[in-house]
């Protein structure tokens, strides 16, 4: 699939300028405009007098909307990393080692990435808020489960069933975000999706590391499943209906031809790799920053390591600042900006001083969530077909490495302490800053051949 002009400023890679040509859907229906949604011009407006009837800032259904999503990314979020504040109780209690508790993480995060795009194909057939409403139901059911599993190993089971289960949400969200809001608010709507995971994140450690220190991990465990029992009812029953979902195919034909187009789709595979890096450094950092807390020269309790998460705060501030962020600098300068903060975190991170230490870690979550943010927007934006697939990829990679950084992460800090975990991350921001730069000039060369062409064609 070719990537296609969106018209926001300046992006991840090179954007095609060639004009738009009709495209068949892969499902079958009618030809659409490249660039446009198969319902565009039931929505488009302007040049012809139709009204738009997507979602936007002040219109009908949108404050709902993005309350009902904002709670479905505090729920899905909370759930996910339930474990990860409490990793060195969990060690404690079952006699393992970091790097085995490190497991209750990455088992999660890692069947959320193995089941996303079936999950999204699903979502393609049946709709976007049925595949939420029927993901969040059973993963929040198991997180009623998870606080009674008797050893390591059933609780890691437990984790990668409600990975697997969440799997349904993240794809959706973005697609459902791509088909009923309006381009122009779509970065400003993922950003609160988005803001809403790491309101999930943060309120799920300082609310387990809190309960856990007077009654212990299973009983923390068990109050977040609760509170995302909230939070998923009140989902459903704030959720607009779709009014621009038209259901696709699920046969293997159609989704292996629509997945094989996005991956061969250039912007795409750096926005992919992109986010895969950036959860790598976040999903290592606050894998690890439990250990390195309670431990010397910190010695910190449970509960204040728990309130360390209160920084989460900012990713939310910088996820939903990302619209104003790419209005200013362009996609690529957005990117070089969450990564440039995110290393310096990194770096900050080193110190021994624990306000230091807390203002790396302010950085890194800032970084971190606006670069995601931009990322996945930039997904949402690029794909004018098969949606749900093409953020369903984005979304695997993003959680392989979140799986990736939470067991590397573990495993040098295990062998080189903290700063082993800290080389990590830089490599991962390293790796941002060179696919960034490579899209830098794959654009200005096909600027340059663009030049070049129009003399011939005048």
């Amino acid at each position: 699939m070719t990537p296609v002009s969106t018209g926001a400023p300046t992006g991840v890679g090179a954007l095609a300028s060639a004009p738009p040509s009709p495209t068949v859907s892969p499902t079958g229906s009618r030809p659409v405009p490249t660039g446009a949604s198969p319902d565009a011009s039931a929505s488009a407006g302007g040049s012809e007098g139709v009204p738009e009837t997507r979602m936007s800032p002040g219109g009908p259904g949108y404050r709902r909307m993005s309350l009902a999503l904002f709670l479905a990314g505090v729920a899905t979020f909370a759930l996910l990393y339930s474990t990860q504040a409490l990793l060195p109780l969990i060690s404690g209690d079952l006699a393992v080692s970091a790097g085995d508790a490190s497991w209750t993480v990455a088992a999660a995060t890692g069947g959320l990435a193995l089941f996303v795009l079936p999950m999204s194909a699903l979502s393609e057939r049946y709709g976007r808020r049925t595949v939420m409403t029927a993901s969040l139901a059973v993963a929040v059911t198991l997180g009623l489960l998870v606080p009674f599993a008797p050893s390591l190993g059933v609780l890691v089971a437990l984790r990668a069933l409600q990975g697997a289960a969440l799997a349904g949400l993240p794809a959706s969200a973005t697609a459902y975000l791509a088909e009923e809001v309006t381009p122009k608010a779509l970065v400003t709507a993922i950003g609160l999706f988005v803001a809403g995971n790491s309101v999930g994140g943060m309120s799920g450690r300082v609310i387990t590391g809190w309960v856990a220190q007077e009654w212990g991990w299973r009983v923390a465990v068990g109050v977040i499943g609760a509170v995302a029992v909230a939070c998923a009812v009140a989902f459903r029953l704030l959720l607009p209906a779709p009014r621009h979902f038209r259901p696709g195919s699920l046969r293997p034909r159609v989704l292996v031809r629509t997945v094989r187009g996005h991956l061969g789709n250039p912007l795409l595979r750096r926005l992919y790799a992109i986010g895969a890096l950036f959860m790598t450094v976040f999903g290592g950092v606050y894998t690890v920053i439990g250990y390195r807390l309670t431990e010397a020269p910190f010695s910190l309790p449970q509960g204040v390591v728990g309130s360390i998460f209160l920084v989460y705060l900012v990713g939310t501030v910088s996820a939903s600042a990302a619209g104003r962020l790419v209005g200013r600098l362009g996609r690529r300068g957005a990117l070089y900006a969450a990564g440039g903060t995110t290393a310096a975190g990194l770096l900050l991170s080193l110190a021994g001083s624990l306000p230091l230490v807390l203002l790396g870690l302010v950085l890194i979550t800032a970084g971190f969530f606006a670069g995601h943010a931009v990322a996945s927007s930039a997904v949402g934006r690029t794909a004018t077909e098969g949606r749900a697939q093409a953020s369903a990829l984005y979304q695997s990679a993003y959680y392989v490495g979140s799986s990736a950084g939470s067991t590397v992460g573990a495993l040098a800090f295990h062998s080189g302490g903290w700063a082993g975990t800290v080389g990590v991350g830089l490599v991962a921001v390293a790796g941002v800053a060179g696919i960034t730069l490579l899209g830098t000039r794959a654009a200005r060369a096909e600027r340059a051949e663009r030049t070049e062409r129009r003399p011939a064609l005048a």
